[in-house]
């Protein structure tokens, strides 16, 4: 079978998902049109060098709606002969659409394929599209539907995570993203966004909280504490499914769990054919790609399945893997990854994650493997996982190793 190559990552910072952000005026086009102009000019495409631009974005309603995959690339500096395909797999949406590009590749449908994805969260509001689970009560029923903080605490809850754990890893990925722009790891892939001037609007990571300590995070409420014990009363409905718990430990909150973001990210993928063409060097190859259902009222496992299921697909053991991307949704799915693995914490997330950084929904999974590869680069090491967990009750990996 064909190699499927990664040529190139971007990724835009990522700016606060509110009407004071910094990418606030700028639409879900206009971004991702950025982040496929750069990923042409940086490898001196022609504008009909790929076969297909697969984005992901989540919550496809108004601006973000009507195939936004296509009006990206026709807002952009690729020729129009490219198509476009917009996907949601929720939060792995960014990495489904990698991963379904780099297997069209090995399929040998095409040479080359654009992937990524964008969110504007603070311009089209999460769940703002509906979702039947939610609010059909026969599947909502059926399913045991909770929220997903919830279903983080639910986790919490099943194996034995504190509170404390979970502001600890929140203060170490706030201290590790802190690090890492200080010391410029992610240049190579950060472009920097601009107005229709030109002008620059945001350069840098918005989110961020350096300094963050135990302390100020220990003064913050539980977010779905309330929810969960009085109305509408979740955890009611968690403990119908888990009859084991007495009660459900709410220990999330704002400074533990993702932040709501704007950005986007893109990935070059081809073949080596495609390199020659383009005088490109390979920098990695997708080795192996996955997704798989879960349980969907604790929901947030996937991470956890979806390793397994990866590297039994490709014969590998958890020992093989220099390095892990798993993100950081809520503190308690990071965690519950590194227990279920004895994963060593300094390999995972290595610098920072989305509690410090955001989750922008349908980029994600496309900026955690362009982190993923410049890590693997800069640290000298060969292979790499990157996980999500999803809502609804899944889970996606992929697995990339140096060339």
């Amino acid at each position: 079978m064909t190699e499927a190559y990664i040529y190139d990552a971007v990724r835009t910072p990522r700016g606060k998902g509110r009407k004071d952000g910094a990418l606030h005026e700028v639409t879900s086009v206009r971004l991702s049109s950025q982040v496929l102009n750069a990923l042409k000019d940086r490898n001196n495409l022609d504008g009909h060098a790929v076969e297909d631009v697969i984005w992901g974005n989540v919550t496809q309603v108004g601006e973000q709606g009507g195939c936004l995959a296509r009006t990206a690339v026709l807002a952009s500096d690729l020729d129009e002969s490219i198509p476009g395909l917009a996907i949601n797999r929720f939060c792995a949406s960014g990495m489904e659409a990698v991963n379904l590009a780099a297997n069209q590749v090995k399929g040998g449908a095409g040479e080359a394929y654009i992937a990524g994805g964008v969110e504007m969260m603070g311009r089209v509001a999460m769940g703002s599209d509906g979702a039947a689970i939610a609010v059909d009560p026969s599947v909502a029923m059926n399913t045991y539907f909770v929220p997903q903080g919830i279903s983080a605490d639910i986790i919490a809850t099943e194996y034995g995570f504190t509170r404390d754990d979970a502001d600890a890893l929140a203060v170490e990925s706030q201290n590790r993203a802190a690090a890492a722009w200080a010391d410029n790891r992610f240049e190579k892939s950060i472009i920097t966004v601009r107005d229709q001037n030109g002008l620059p609007i945001l350069e840098h990571d918005e989110y961020m909280r350096p300094g963050t300590d135990m302390q100020a995070l220990g003064s913050l409420k539980a977010s779905f504490k309330d929810m969960g014990e009085v109305m509408p009363g979740f955890d009611k409905i968690a403990l119908m499914k888990y009859p084991h718990l007495e009660a459900i430990n709410h220990i999330h909150h704002a400074g533990n769990s993702s932040g709501i973001v704007d950005g986007s990210a893109g990935v070059l993928i081809g073949n080596a054919e495609f390199g020659k063409k383009y005088g490109l060097k390979p920098r990695a190859r997708i080795r192996q790609t996955c997704k798989i259902g879960t349980d969907p009222t604790i929901m947030l496992t996937g991470p956890v399945p979806a390793t397994q299921k990866i590297l039994a697909d490709s014969g590998m053991s958890i020992g093989d893997i220099d390095l892990f991307e798993v993100n950081e949704a809520f503190a308690s799915v990071v965690l519950r990854f590194q227990q279920a693995f004895d994963v060593d914490p300094a390999l995972v997330n290595v610098n920072g994650g989305s509690i410090a950084m955001g989750h922008p929904l349908g980029a994600t999974g496309a900026i955690i493997i362009g982190t993923l590869l410049d890590e693997l680069e800069r640290s000298d090491k060969e292979v790499g996982l990157a996980t999500l967990c999803i809502a609804s009750g899944m889970g996606a990996a992929t697995i990339i190793e140096r060339v």
